[in-house]
């Protein structure tokens, strides 16, 4: 069952900020280089608070409507338990009860222990649990804003 909203349950904070890129709701991001901006979380593997690009719902936006760079976004700021309808990389292959991390282009991937590169810090939430099973092993790719996976923050 498809959504049309990110936030599924829970309660995060919701807070305005420049987008210093283009940004699709579902995304996971990060503060950007300048004061009251975001970025896409570019690390992948790496430890990432959980915010979470929203929808524009006050604009009648839907989740496929991505924010354009230099104009203003809303963001969760994200808690244990919050469930989001976020965007899966290309490839992927998400079991249900799978943990994922941050793909490093605002997208997310299943944990691989191989390859993450973060580490768990206070106050940071590296992994997401995936709510409902995802397989993207056979996508072609072609339009990667489609590729959404429930997921809790853990």
């Amino acid at each position: 069952m498809a959504s049309n909203t990110i936030l599924i349950g829970g309660s995060p904070e919701k807070q305005e900020y420049t987008c210093s890129e283009a940004i699709t709701p579902g995304m996971l991001c990060e503060p950007g280089a300048t004061a009251n901006t975001m970025k896409k979380h570019a690390t992948a593997g790496g430890a990432a608070a959980a915010i979470v690009a929203f929808e524009d719902e006050l604009q009648g936006n839907e989740i496929t409507d991505a924010y354009s760079a230099n104009n203003k976004g809303i963001f969760l700021h994200c808690k244990p338990g919050d469930r989001l309808y976020m965007l899966l990389a290309n490839g992927e292959n998400a079991a249900w009860g799978a943990k994922l991390e941050s793909n490093g282009d605002g997208y997310l991937r299943v944990v691989d222990a191989d390859t993450s590169a973060g580490t768990v810090i206070p106050g940071s939430i590296r992994f997401w649990n995936c709510g409902a099973a995802v397989d993207l092993s056979d996508s072609s790719g072609a339009d990667p804003s489609t590729y959404r996976i429930y997921v809790e923050v853990m």
